[in-house]
């Protein structure tokens, strides 16, 4: 569904991506870890477009992005931002119905109302939420509203950008099980950027090790605690020395 060729980035003189080769397979769950600032945000925006790569191409369901209708394009996407990314001034059920408001698939505002209250309660929120502004939820709340409106659209694409950040450890796994059953139940494509391990190994089906601008290991997600990959070895293990540490 997603490949990603020989792709570089670089901002004035920080250098992001060094050449990166990446494919997920349709219906794939494939988490991409890697420390802060190693590129893993830089990397899903450059597949949305929102960032322009130096070089290298991007290709979904066999077209290069950077050709066809922009719009039809992100049609097929949805996201999970880090923070939620509420919109504080409108009410859940708005947030969850965004997209079902506008463009070409613009809905009524009872029926975006219906499908947003639908979605709600398959992340375990009751309809009493819909009206609820986002500063009246918790963090575990704001989370689930914004995998509502990720799943509002049924798109084939889900992106989850650190989807646990920031949360207890229960709720965390509440999130982690939740992306599970969802990406599962709708057949999509997901892609999950993180460096939580935990959420790592209960979402992904393969695993991406990004380090230092590149793919630095790929696997099924069974296969990494005998990765062979010191690199590896030493970021899912959280170890202080290593090669990691003696780079930096």
């Amino acid at each position: 569904m997603i490949k990603i060729l020989d792709v570089h980035k670089t901002f004035g003189a920080n250098v992001v991506l060094r050449g990166v080769n990446l494919s997920v397979a349709k219906g794939e769950s494939m988490v991409v870890i890697g420390g802060s600032g190693t590129g893993k945000s830089v990397l899903i925006k450059s597949i949305l477009g929102l960032v322009k790569p130096d070089s290298g191409t991007i290709i979904v369901d066999g077209k290069n992005v950077k050709k066809g209708n922009r719009d039809a394009f992100l049609a097929r996407f949805g996201m999970l931002f880090q923070s939620a990314a509420l919109f504080d001034s409108l009410p859940v059920w708005q947030n969850v119905a965004f997209r079902l408001l506008r463009g070409s698939l613009k809905k009524t505002k009872e029926e975006a109302r219906d499908i947003a209250v639908k979605k709600l309660r398959r992340v375990g929120l009751g309809s009493d939420v819909a009206d609820r502004l986002p500063a009246e939820l918790s963090g575990g709340m704001q989370k689930r509203v914004g995998l509502a409106r990720a799943i509002a659209v049924e798109p084939e694409i889900i992106f989850f950008d650190e989807p646990t950040t920031g949360l207890d450890p229960i709720m965390a796994g509440v999130i982690n099980d939740l992306i599970h059953e969802i990406v599962s139940e709708m057949g999509a494509t997901a892609v999950t950027i993180t460096h939580d391990m935990t959420s790592a190994r209960a979402i992904a089906d393969r695993v991406a090790f990004l380090h230092a601008g590149k793919v630095q290991w790929t696997g099924l997600v069974g296969d990494m605690d005998a990765s062979g990959d010191p690199y590896v070895d030493q970021f899912i293990h959280g170890r202080a020395t290593g090669p990691i540490a003696a780079l930096r």
